[in-house]
């Protein structure tokens, strides 16, 4: 397999990553929920761009860690966002949701931008506790006409999307300057991530 065809799909990756990105407001949890179902959980994480940076940007760094964290940190980011998710649905209060998901995009930006390679268990607590955020937003929007199975099936799949989507686009970390690129592309979404912090 030659090199220009290795590198074809994660292109294709990153450019489709990009559109999706640039044609969505800067403002989540756009979509309408009303009566949802599995469509409509998959298409919800896809309504605000802090949500789509956040995990791609979880995919992007497990990639850059590498070793156990490229499928460990994908895994662990559903299963706490779906934890999220029950408490959000419960009723359970957690103080500074937005605040909290903002926050998740910046420092995932500037761990993805200074090439950070904690040791596995903080990256799984740091990823986890940023999960939790997102988990509990979708939880309390969830429809009450919806089936909360589906709506919640249909956005861990989406989030599994998204993570490969990072996936894919770190693997450009394998051709020249592709180690400066991902870094130059975690400064980038933590940029976003601190605007998205100051237009709360």
């Amino acid at each position: 397999m030659s090199n220009a065809y290795r590198f074809r799909l994660p292109a294709a990756l990153a450019l489709g990553a990009t559109l999706a990105v640039w044609g969505l407001p800067a403002e989540a949890h756009l979509l309408n929920a009303g009566s949802a179902g599995a469509a409509q959980g998959f298409s919800h994480p896809f309504s605000g761009l802090d949500h789509i940076l956040a995990m791609v940007a979880v995919g992007l760094w497990a990639a850059q860690i590498g070793r156990r964290a490229l499928w460990v940190l994908p895994l662990v980011f559903p299963l706490a966002m779906a934890a999220g998710g029950l408490l959000g649905m419960g009723g359970v209060a957690l103080p500074g949701i937005e605040t909290g998901i903002g926050a998740s995009v910046a420092l995932l930006g500037l761990l993805i931008a200074l090439a950070a390679k904690p040791p596995l268990p903080a990256a799984i607590g740091l990823v986890a506790l940023f999960a939790i955020f997102h988990g509990h937003a979708h939880g309390t929007e969830l429809p009450q006409a919806a089936s909360p199975l589906l709506y919640g099936l249909g956005f861990v799949a989406a989030t599994a999307v998204l993570h490969l989507t990072g996936l894919g686009i770190g693997q450009v970390l394998k051709l020249p300057h592709g180690r400066f690129a991902v870094r130059a592309g975690g400064a980038g979404i933590a940029a976003a991530g601190a605007f998205l912090l100051l237009a709360l």
